[in-house]
Order: structure tokens, then sequence, then C-alpha cells
């Protein structure tokens, strides 16, 4: 925060956002005068933009439901052990990549997790472990190869049985094998100083509380997911979408996006969806559009999508992550947005891949 420093006179200097303040508020007395309506227009822009994402997607469709169950079959597939079963299996793995083995911790349990809970979870084994400041943003970056919510995966199973795509070889490719392959090339490129350490000690992830209760609580979080996170990220995004429109601006942003995903045969609105606003509504979509006709897409389209939406959001990026990591670890906020950055480009470099060169395996 700007220190609020005194001149000589006793009074308080002016701060540079207060001047920025200053120009806003003359800006709109002009538009008071000028044209007044242009105010009520760009809240209007927003309004419409963000509207059939929050209300007709969420509030007012099969949508809620679907994302307290998948939360709630989450929770119950942890109670039953199945997050400790992931961490016997790909934690001693991490010897052959011979980074610390906590790097894995934070991307395997964000699988049936959240990415909130993976970092405040996860973020102090790497601490206790000895993980390195670089071993602490692979694990960033090999946590935004995984899904920010369960829902998503229960979306995407839907998505990609309706167009008769292999599941399992997709998240053999998608989920399980960047568990391994992000640490290793980021070990081998641009964050060298990690050491081959295994955890003698894995803490257990598996509640303790009544099966019952593990239920109820997972529905409780779906509806806590939905309603303090994913609408209120989702308003954020498209309004400001909406504003960008009002101003003439988003229509370029959108084309050049795009084409970018085209080019890596992802589909261009879906997968934009993921990018802004998140997995889970992105999947929603999808899924609702292969319902109504599963020949709009090819397979391996649907596949690269449903990789982009396994990761985290812009939102996650700037504001989740950072808030979480650089209070418990030993990252500030710029290292944990560049982190989260790197495992951005992986993710979509995968979809590519997947979406282009390894089309014959769907």
């Amino acid at each position: 925060m700007e220190e609020q420093k005194t001149d000589t006179g006793g009074k308080r200097k002016i701060l540079r956002i207060e001047i920025v303040g200053m120009v806003l508020f003359f800006g709109c007395m002009v538009l008071l005068i000028v044209n007044p309506k242009s105010m009520g227009d760009l809240f209007t822009a927003m309004f419409n933009r963000a509207k059939p994402v929050v209300v007709d997607t969420f509030l007012i469709s099969s949508v809620t439901g679907a994302i307290m169950i998948s939360v709630m079959m989450g929770r119950l597939l942890e109670r039953l052990g199945f997050t400790d079963a992931l961490m016997r299996i790909f934690v001693p793995l991490m010897k052959y990549i011979k980074v610390n083995a906590a790097v894995a911790v934070p991307a395997i349990y964000n699988i049936l997790g959240d990415i909130n809970a993976a970092g405040r979870i996860a973020a102090p084994i790497l601490k206790k472990a000895g993980a390195t400041k670089d071993e602490q943003k692979i694990a960033i970056a090999t946590l935004m190869q995984q899904p920010s919510s369960f829902s998503i995966i229960v979306f995407g199973i839907i998505c990609l049985t309706t167009v008769n795509a292999k599941v399992f070889l997709v998240f053999l490719f998608a989920i399980f094998l960047p568990v391994l392959i992000t640490p290793l090339i980021l070990r081998l490129t641009i964050w060298r100083n990690a050491k081959a350490i295994t955890l003698t000690d894995i803490p257990a992830f598996t509640p303790t509380k009544p099966l019952l209760s593990t239920i109820f609580d997972g529905a409780k979080e779906g509806a806590e997911i939905l309603f303090l996170l994913i609408i209120p990220a989702c308003a954020v995004v498209f309004s400001a979408i909406g504003a960008l429109e009002y101003f003439k601006i988003w229509p370029s942003i959108q084309t050049g996006l795009g084409v970018f995903l085209g080019w890596l045969n992802i589909d261009p609105t879906y997968g934009s969806i993921s990018i802004l606003a998140g997995g889970t509504p992105a999947m929603a979509q999808l899924r609702d559009a292969l319902i109504k006709d599963p020949k709009i897409m090819s397979t391996s389209m649907v596949v690269a999508t449903f990789i982009v939406g396994n990761s985290a959001p812009l939102q996650c990026i700037f504001g989740q992550i950072p808030n979480v990591w650089k209070g418990i670890t030993d990252l500030n906020e710029k290292d944990c947005i560049v982190a989260a950055c790197v495992g951005l480009v992986i993710r979509l470099a995968t979809a590519g891949v997947c979406g282009r060169l390894l089309v014959f395996l769907w």
C-alpha cells in the first residue's frame, strides 16, 4: 500500500490513485453533461452480457443441481479413500522424475477437491517436505493441469461419451500423465533447482467424519462453490466483456483468441469460456450443445476442449492461486502468477497435441 506522506505544511500529499479518481470524477461529470445516456448504456451492456451465463446457465437450469451432485460425488469418493489411493500411486513415482515427492500432492488432491482447498492443504506439505522455490513453482504449474472442480470431470465424461470418445485414454493423457510429465519438463528446462526426496510419511487425506455427514456437507460445499465462486467469477468476467463490447474492443480480442484456439483444434466458444470464466460453465454448455446435436464438432475437438476445461481460468490464476499460495509458501504473488501462467501454456499445448496429433487415439 502506498504510504500517505505529509509535507512541511502538515497536509497529506496527494496519492497517484487519487489523481486517477479525480480524472474519473471529472470524466463522469463531462459525460453527464455531454451524453448522460452512455453511462446507463454501459451498465446495460454489462448486464446483458452477464445475464445469460449467470441466470440462464446456472440459476434456472439443471446445471445448479448437477454441480452440487458432482461435488457431493467427489467428497464421497474422497471419503472412501480415492484420494489417498492416488497419493500412494503417484507420489512414489516422483523419485523417478527427480523432484520432491510433495510436488505431486496439490495436483492429485485437486482431482477430487478444488483449487482453493488444494492450495491450503498441499502448500504447507511442500514447506514441511523442504521443497525448493523452484519445486513450489513446479507444483503450481502441475496443479494447473487438473480440473479446478470435480464438476468439470463429470460434465466432461458426459461430453466425451456423447461423441463416443475413448474416455480412459483421454483421462490417461489429460489427467494422470500430466502429473508426471509436467514436473519432468519443468525440471529439465526453467526450474532446475529440484532434488528427489520421497515422502516417508504421506499424510492421510481421507476425512474421518461419518459417511452421511460427508454426503450432505458435499452438497452444501457444491452450493457454496456455485454461489460464492463460479457465479461471482462469471459475473465479473462477462460483465467486463460486456464493457469491452460497448467500447468496441472485445470483437478484436475475441477474434484473435478464437483463431488461436481454432488452430489448436479447440472449440473457440467453449475454449474461451474455459479460459475466461472456468471449465464448469464451459463443459456444462458444451454438454447441452452435444446432447442436442452430437455432430456439431469432431471427437478430437471435444477432447481438446475438455482438456482446456481441466485447468484454472484467468480469475484463478490472477486471484485465487496467488492469494492462497503466497502466504503459506516461499513464493510471492508474482512467482505464483508466473508459475500458473506457465501451467496454462503447458495445458494449451497438451490440448493442441491431443486435438491435432493424437486424433487416432480417440
